[in-house]
């Protein structure tokens, strides 16, 4: 694979120019904030109250064995909902046109014992720059070896049964971050083709937070808390596993579903199509008329909204998605969309039997 990457547009597509000047013209219109409004903020509080009283719950002992279980189960699901509603908008600086909100509710993405920092160069520069790219999006990576995403990654025997287990993998996606992923990527040379140069400080944020996170969520349980050392285990794998599961979801019926690509470069390291239309070629949507489905997903049910404008909030994804689509529509161009969570589902599934039964 090719050190360097870059995106030609060869067929010098008009599409994102076109796009873009539309959905300025929206906003321009309708007189609008391209960043959070009223219900945005509102839903922000509703999560964060959430957490709060969750976590107050957890700890206050009033719940029993069960209780304490089932709570922790919610507040994985919570965090989340709070990483995809607040910290992924704040981090992309979608969530206020204020750097220093954005910069305030980004750090809350530590409450869920990831690296704000370390996701802001895996993600943001990373997976959004070369999204499916097989040896350079290293968010198509999940558990290397064991669950095979692309016709480009190695087939192993194990992986003809992987439409079964890779549900639980998912699971473990939060557990990974806490305890071994954002250490790996941050000592990494390379993240993808960004070459790693971590200013000092954030050295000691790393390690600083993850300390917090691991009082918060471990040392505090364990101290006040009238439970055995297996219920605590117990619970705290139920939190992540269900938080894992949510994250690894969200992102799986994104990005790897029928019709989805994973282009290669050419031997120049070039991409011929422009960055724009290779988003739409990688990237699906799913539930994209689900009200619920965008509440609690904070949009991602419209991934190719955001990867085309991630800089934009959330909020305003429903009306984008018309404009996107059109014009998509007008210049020939894919516009993929599972019409319900569950179709996205089985869309994946189908992919996870087909990539493993090669293996046989």
């Amino acid at each position: 694979m090719s050190a360097t990457l870059k995106f030609t547009n060869a067929n010098r597509s008009l599409f994102f120019a076109t796009v873009r000047q539309r959905v300025d013209t929206y906003f321009q219109l309708h007189q609008l904030s391209r960043h959070a409004n009223r219900a945005m903020w509102v839903k922000t509080i509703l999560f964060l109250i959430s957490f709060v009283g969750l976590y107050g719950l957890i700890l206050s002992g009033l719940l029993g064995p069960w209780g304490m279980l089932v709570a922790a189960g919610l507040l994985g699901a919570t965090n989340a909902f709070i990483g995809f509603n607040i910290c992924h908008d704040a981090l992309h600086g979608a969530f206020s046109a204020n750097k220093h909100v954005n910069k305030s509710l980004g750090l809350l993405f530590n409450l869920l014992g990831a690296s704000p920092y370390v996701w802001g160069i895996t993600h943001n520069l990373v997976h959004h720059t070369y999204t499916n790219i097989p040896g350079h999006d290293e968010d198509i990576e999940v558990a290397p070896g064991l669950v095979r995403l692309s016709e480009e990654e190695p087939v192993r025997p194990w992986q003809r049964f992987q439409h079964f287990y890779a549900f639980a993998l998912y699971g473990l996606a939060s557990l990974s971050w806490v305890l071994r992923k954002d250490y790996v990527k941050f000592f990494q040379a390379k993240i993808g083709e960004h070459v790693a140069h971590h200013p000092r400080k954030e050295y000691f944020n790393l390690f600083l937070y993850k300390g917090l996170y691991y009082i918060l969520f471990i040392v505090l349980p364990l101290v006040l808390l009238p439970i055995t050392w297996w219920q605590f285990v117990l619970g705290f794998l139920a939190m992540h596993f269900v938080e894992g599961l949510v994250l690894g979801l969200v992102f799986q019926l994104a990005h790897v579903v029928e019709g989805t690509a994973f282009p290669l470069p050419d031997a120049q390291g070039e991409m011929q199509e422009a960055w724009a239309v290779h988003q739409l070629q990688t990237t699906a949507n799913f539930s994209p008329t689900s009200k619920l489905a965008s509440f609690f997903c904070g949009g991602l049910n419209r991934q190719i909204e955001h990867h085309l404008f991630p800089r934009i909030c959330h909020i305003h994804y429903p009306a984008l998605s018309v404009i996107v689509r059109e014009t998509a529509q007008e210049f020939g161009l894919p516009y993929l969309e599972n019409p319900s969570f569950l179709g996205a589902l089985q869309s994946h599934y189908r992919i996870l039997y087909k990539l493993g039964r090669a293996s046989a």
